[in-house]
């Protein structure tokens, strides 16, 4: 056996078990192939880690992560736990505490439409013929969300509610860095979102980008308001390869741009740090309403686990081939319900099936 990584899997709860045990599949599927080990340690998270630990984020668990190369996460929260106090629900209690305590400042959402599923899309099929695929680039510790000071000061009709963006040189470039990166792997194209007319942070943020874009070259930068970005995502999404934005900015328009797609279901994420450590998850959430029905699409956490392939693993040619199954599988028709339109060639399949769908593309020759 060759290499070997430590994968904390932190399932969560929901449709989290269900479609982590299909990305799980494909990973014994990628050791096979490519003689590689991923020795896996199992841990709780959200709502299942209130329920038996008694918090969101025990204290095992982070101690498992920071002894893994990679977190791989399925989803967290659900009614059951929507009464706690709002720290200490699930997404609140173990989603922002893992950002902070592994420094996970870079969050990569692609959005993805294959070829055969253009018309699952909210758009018309003239606008994404051939499919687009978008990488938004998205700050994730700074800005408005964390900035000092916050809160609500005052008392009745005298009360005013206080949030501060703030963002310092050094921020702006390691993201920046992350998706000329991103770009010179893709099309080479970065287009940097900011409100440089209104904004002082944006005028920096532009400055620091334009700096840091010419140390790239081979990569064309441009930029653009985000209030037209939000447009320009609707009425032309295939102009863009990599989308560079702050922390709100980013939060707002990778969820515009993956819901362009057609479904949540499809689309992964990777959160990174300093260096190799990433966690990777779908965009969508844990689908209580659907758990535990054998319905729900395994695509987005098997993608995932691609994505850790590539950027905590190094294994780009693992990455690509579970790429490249997913495809196969898509263009042979295969739906989970989510997808699926009752269209000529198209086969409504459970989520194992889609799963082991992934696995025999993947060992084709």
């Amino acid at each position: 056996m060759g290499k070997k990584f430590r994968i904390a899997v932190l399932s969560g709860d929901g449709i989290g078990p269900e479609v982590m045990a299909e990305a799980l599949n494909v990973l014994d599927a990628v050791e096979g192939r490519f003689q590689v080990k991923f020795e896996r340690t199992f841990a709780n998270v959200g709502g299942i880690a209130i329920d038996k630990e008694g918090k969101a984020l025990p204290d095992r668990t982070v101690e498992i992560c920071k002894a893994s190369d990679a977190i791989l996460f399925g989803s967290v929260g659900g009614p059951k736990w929507e009464d706690l106090p709002p720290d200490e629900q699930p997404e609140r209690g173990a989603l922002l505490p893992l950002r902070k305590i592994f420094g996970l400042y870079a969050n990569l959402r692609p959005a993805i439409i294959f070829p055969a599923l253009t018309g699952a899309s909210s758009l018309k099929e003239e606008v994404i013929a051939g499919g687009f695929n978008i990488l938004v680039v998205r700050e994730l510790t700074g800005g408005i969300y964390f900035s000092q000071p916050k809160g609500i000061e005052g008392e009745g009709r005298e009360r005013v509610g206080i949030d501060t963006m703030r963002y310092s040189v050094p921020e702006i470039e390691r993201i920046a860095h992350v998706a000329f990166k991103a770009a010179q792997k893709r099309d080479r194209r970065v287009t940097s979102i900011d409100k440089a007319n209104v904004l002082s942070t944006s005028v920096l943020w532009r400055e620091v980008v334009e700096a840091i874009g010419r140390e790239y070259p081979d990569v064309e930068l441009n930029h653009m308001y985000v209030d037209n970005g939000a447009m320009q995502l609707v009425r032309k999404p295939k102009q863009f390869d990599v989308l560079l934005c702050e922390n709100m900015f980013g939060d707002i328009l990778s969820d515009e741009a993956a819901m362009l797609t057609g479904s949540l279901g499809m689309l992964p994420s990777a959160s990174l740090a300093e260096g190799a450590f990433g966690m990777y998850e779908p965009s969508g959430g844990s689908a209580p309403d659907i758990a535990d029905q054998g319905i729900a699409n395994p695509i987005a956490q098997i993608l995932s686990a691609s994505m850790m392939l590539h950027y905590s693993c190094n294994m780009v040619e693992a990455a690509e081939a579970i790429d490249g199954a997913v495809q196969k599988v898509l263009d042979k028709g295969f739906r989970t319900s989510d997808i699926y339109q009752g269209r000529t060639g198209e086969t409504q399949v459970s989520t194992s099936e889609m799963g082991a769908a992934v696995i025999a593309a993947l060992q084709e020759k």
